[in-house]
């Protein structure tokens, strides 16, 4: 990979002069947010200023997504970059000015953030045009549990709008604001759902011999779910089984005829994913029957593990090194449980997902974060860089290689 010249003061100044502006974009989105597949506002206000800067726009892409492609040059190669746009159901307490303006709804994972810096970046690339190749910015709805990665790829996303390589970026509150972080192979993990039915036989709490009880059958079942991890899952993986509710009864003195039992599973590896989940399904089904119950189980997926590719990774990191120095490189950043849906376009083409601090703000999720306003220059400043150096005028294609990288 040819690398650019670092970039040069005046893209920096070009940038920095802007940004005041997408600060105030970035308020006004986090003012309005909008839930998975209803962020028509959104994606409206993006596909008017990507028609304003010269980009081909297309709408509605897998719900309510948004593709913008600038082509400039002779250059073969094409990239794409990915935002995530909706926001949680989650009421805001920041006080802030701009804070939501929509009860219960809140952008508390800063996509407000990420679609303001991809639009900065998209702007000074139109105006610029400093690439050979082809760019694809890609807005993308439902990241929060609505897999809206995988809806914009079924509706075509790759086949309408290829691309040789997609990155995306995260924002990561409790890393210095600014620093960025890259992790080759897996980076984010999967996540499932089971549920899980324990169906016994209702009757008077003073008479439990003339019932079966589901309650104590959940209750045993809960600590013997902790055993998975522990003596089931290889010592050298990571994985993460949690029961996070459970329902049933409705009084003090009446046995349920069943309860109920919700529980998130997490891994970084797809023998490990179908190990766990055929480990639920054994136990819930034999500890119900020991206590004289039986168990129904819904095992829906979620998404798969995120795993960046490494060759991909390795150039954003060289990116970060180039343009920014080594000092701004989180050098101990380490796996996320936690899980994302770009995972879904990393199966579907090379790439990575990299992370950018957010500084010491409150948690991601939490009613009281707020994106990090500071960092949104140099966000968009490692777009423009990352388009430049991969769209470098007369590189050769790049021949597509799969993930690699050790399981944690």
């Amino acid at each position: 990979m040819t690398f650019q010249a670092p970039l040069p003061s005046a893209t920096v100044a070009a940038i920095l002069d802007h940004a005041d502006e997408f600060v105030a974009l970035r308020r006004k989105l986090h003012s309005e947010p909008e839930l998975a597949y209803q962020e028509k506002k959104t994606s409206a206000l993006v596909a008017e200023r990507l028609r304003s800067w010269g980009y081909e726009v297309a709408e509605n892409i897998g719900g309510t997504g948004v593709v913008g492609t600038l082509r400039n040059g002779l250059g073969e190669k094409s990239i794409g970059i990915r935002a995530d746009m909706d926001a949680l159901p989650i009421v805001e307490s920041t006080g802030l000015p701009y804070a939501s303006i929509r009860p219960g709804v809140m952008h508390a994972c800063g996509h407000d953030g990420h679609t303001a810096i991809l639009l900065a970046a998209a702007r000074h690339l139109a105006e610029t045009r400093d690439f050979s190749g082809t760019l694809r910015v890609i807005f993308q709805p439902a990241e929060e549990g609505g897999a809206g990665a995988k809806a914009m790829i079924a509706d075509g996303l790759f086949e309408r709008f290829p691309v040789d390589a997609v990155f995306g970026l995260h924002n990561w509150p409790g890393v210095s604001a600014g620093q960025f972080a890259f992790l080759s192979g897996p980076a984010m993990a999967s996540v499932d759902l089971a549920i899980i039915k324990i169906i016994g036989k209702g009757g008077h709490g003073a008479r439990p011999n003339h019932a079966v009880d589901p309650v104590v059958a959940a209750a045993s079942l809960v600590m013997a779910l902790q055993t998975i991890v522990s003596r089931n899952v290889d010592p050298l993986e990571t994985a993460v089984v949690t029961v996070g509710t459970i329902h049933g009864g409705i009084a003090a003195n009446v046995i349920p005829d069943s309860v109920e039992l919700k529980v998130t599973v997490r891994t970084f590896n797809e023998a490990v994913r179908e190990q766990i989940r055929t480990r639920i399904i054994a136990l819930a089904e034999t500890h119900a029957q020991s206590y004289g119950a039986t168990a129904e189980v819904a095992y829906p997926r979620g998404y798969p593990a995120l795993i960046n590719h490494a060759q991909e990774t390795a150039f954003a990191r060289q990116v970060a090194l180039r343009h920014f120095g080594i000092d701004r490189i989180q050098s101990d950043f380490r796996l996320i449980t936690a899980s994302e849906d770009f995972a879904f376009m990393l199966e579907a083409r090379p790439g990575s997902y990299l992370f950018i601090g957010n500084g010491a703000s409150a948690d991601l999720h939490s009613s009281n974060y707020d994106f990090n306003d500071d960092i949104l220059p140099d966000a968009a400043r490692y777009w423009v860089a990352l388009v430049q150096d991969y769209l470098a005028a007369n590189e050769a294609p790049r021949t597509n290689e799969p993930a690699t990288g050790p399981t944690p």
